[in-house]
């Protein structure tokens, strides 16, 4: 068995660099993969992907993110309300029941 190269892994941060240098058009694509130590189909395909999906980084609406008006203590507090209200309802269910039943015992 023959030992071949073993393939690199790029970040899409090189791939990005060395494809919007390609897109440049200063240097040709076979300059930039000699410069780099990559294949000059590579830098071809990068270029082209960055040409193909250039548009969709306008595609999105890039307005301010929606901010949740309420903290996550204010949500705490709010569940503590409503809880206070439940506890406080049932004791009056619970106790006019029990005086409603006391007094038809008697």
């Amino acid at each position: 068995m023959s030992e071949g190269k073993k393939r690199r892994v790029h970040s899409a941060e090189f791939k990005a660099k060395v494809g919007l240098e390609a897109v440049r058009g200063v240097k040709t694509v076979t300059e930039i993969a000699q410069e780099y130590g990559v294949h000059p189909v590579l830098v071809g395909q990068w270029k082209k992907e960055i040409l193909e999906n250039a548009d969709a980084l306008f595609d999105v609406k890039r307005g301010p993110k929606p901010v949740d008006e309420s903290s996550p203590e204010d949500k705490l507090y709010s569940e503590i309300g409503k809880l206070k209200m439940q506890v406080d309802w049932l004791k009056k269910s619970l106790g006019n029941e029990s005086c409603g039943a006391g007094t038809m015992d008697r």
